[in-house]
């Protein structure tokens, strides 16, 4: 527990969580209403794990040739695609539920996962993603809780699409890259390097690819709770956003917020 503690800056909890994980056991649960909901989120996450292997495989087949070519622009190898759980979501509104209903989910759990869109109307639920480079979304315990994508299309409303809020993923509380993040801060001296916050999901994978740990908000202003995160695993984390106004407007927020937090915590 120490050892976890120390090298991948986690929690007692979460160090408890992740060695229970590895050895196959589950933590006593609080009440019975608890267990229920934990083996319901558990459900859900196998659901998760699933989908970011479908879209890993799309990512490599003809399909997905645009999001190669993207990746390609941006600098990302192929070596590196497996290491950041990358994947591709096809142009197709039924092509990941049909993928998941073969392996038994339930389209409503997959509505709840945040992987499909129920109609408002009414009608038969869709897939969220389509035409996509998919990044999946990992928590401080590095399970899959969601995802975000990139839209190839340039005319996409959306450039960036993320999971709505669910059982399993709170975005207010949640750092893209954490885990690799800590992984990486665990391997330095002693996690002597500070953590770096920046904008978007080729941004993180662009410094923790040069070793530097940095995670990203989930394009929201970075909150308390996410600010609570940065600051046990450093005292001083730094901000490193867009040099454009939205990016300036973004660190600036960010800089009263803290400031406000820390008022209130010295009350």
């Amino acid at each position: 527990i120490s050892f976890l503690q120390e090298t991948e800056r986690l929690s007692f909890v979460e160090a408890v969580s992740r060695l229970a994980g590895e050895a196959g056991m589950q933590l006593p649960a609080e009440d019975p209403q608890a267990a229920e909901r934990e083996q319901k989120r558990q459900g859900l996450a196998d659901w998760m794990d699933l989908a970011q292997k479908w879209f890993a495989a799309n990512l490599r087949r003809s399909v997905g040739k645009a999001a190669r070519e993207y990746m390609e622009k941006r600098g990302l190898p192929e070596d590196q695609w497996e290491r950041f759980g990358l994947g591709y979501a096809p142009n197709d509104r039924e092509g990941l539920k049909q993928a998941l209903i073969q392996r038994g989910a339930r389209p409503g759990d997959l509505v709840e996962a945040g992987l499909l869109i129920a109609p408002e109307g009414g009608g038969q639920p869709y897939d969220r993603f389509r035409d996509r480079l998919m990044f999946p979304i990992l928590d401080a315990r590095g399970r899959i809780v969601s995802f975000g994508g990139r839209a190839m299309n340039p005319d996409d409303r959306a450039k960036y699409l993320n999971g709505p809020e669910t059982s399993l993923f709170h975005k207010g509380a949640t750092l893209y890259g954490l885990p690799e993040a800590r992984r990486i801060m665990g391997a330095e001296s002693r996690g002597e390097q500070g953590i770096i916050v920046v904008e978007g999901y080729m941004d993180v994978i662009a410094c923790q690819r040069a070793g530097l740990p940095a995670v990203a908000p989930m394009g929201t202003a970075l909150t308390e709770d996410q600010m609570e995160v940065l600051w046990r695993l450093h005292p001083e984390p730094t901000l490193c956003f867009d040099g454009d106004s939205a990016g300036m407007r973004a660190a600036s927020r960010a800089i009263d917020r803290s400031r406000r937090h820390a008022r209130t915590a010295q009350r």
